[in-house]
């Protein structure tokens, strides 16, 4: 059984090439819808597999007709297409448990068939695209200042490690971590100890796990 889509955008263009995609690829596209108001009615009367929508819409938004899916108990899994890349947009929409993807428009095409598959298994897509725009935009210039070495530091304080328990570590003294600290201090604009670098280090936990 071909998967049962439903589609909506308020962009006539983007609605038919979507529709005209899926089509091609065997996708059962059972409706579609240029506002939120007429996607959430044809998604109760139809209860589709997945519907994909458009964020900005007139009279709902996809995201508000994803979280009345939720409130109405709608086993639809929700892909959101979108050119927003707003960090408080992007949590908006993945808070909610019923959404699984989050695709740019300008790539919608050429990832929709894999955020498809994905979601059917239950994982969530979002374009690699924004993902890696928003970690970029995230992670403040300052950090980026610091060598190798000073990022091993700031990850070790991270993990609650002492400077001597550090400096078994990295094979150094504990006076040397202690001088890479003074450095670290100053390149993150920490200007005391008492703001705290393990504050700072949990912060940017994410980063410094990647990257070190």
């Amino acid at each position: 059984m071909p998967t049962s889509i439903v589609i909506a955008d308020d962009h006539p263009l983007i609605l038919k090439g979507l529709n005209d995609f899926l089509t091609e690829k065997k996708y059962d596209v059972l409706a579609k819808a240029k506002n939120g108001k007429d996607a959430l009615t044809l998604i109760k009367a139809h209860e589709p597999e997945i519907a994909v929508l458009d964020i900005q819409m007139p009279f709902l938004t996809g995201i508000e007709v994803a979280k009345q899916c939720k409130a109405s108990d709608i086993s639809t899994k929700i892909i959101l297409i979108t050119f927003e890349k707003s960090e408080t947009i992007f949590k908006e929409a993945m808070s909610n448990s019923n959404t699984y993807g989050y695709i740019l428009k300008e790539f919608a095409i050429e990832e929709i068939e894999n955020c498809i598959a994905e979601v059917l298994l239950g994982r969530r897509y979002s374009s690699p695209e924004l993902l890696d725009y928003l970690e970029k935009k995230e992670i403040p210039a300052e950090l980026k200042t610091l060598t190798d070495t000073e990022l091993k530091i700031l990850k070790l304080v991270l993990e609650n490690k002492t400077a001597k328990e550090i400096g078994k570590l990295l094979f150094c003294s504990d006076r040397t971590v202690e001088k890479h600290k003074s450095h670290i201090r100053t390149k993150l604009n920490l200007s005391s100890k008492m703001q705290s670098m393990a504050i700072y280090a949990k912060e940017y936990e994410a980063f410094l796990l990647k990257y070190t």
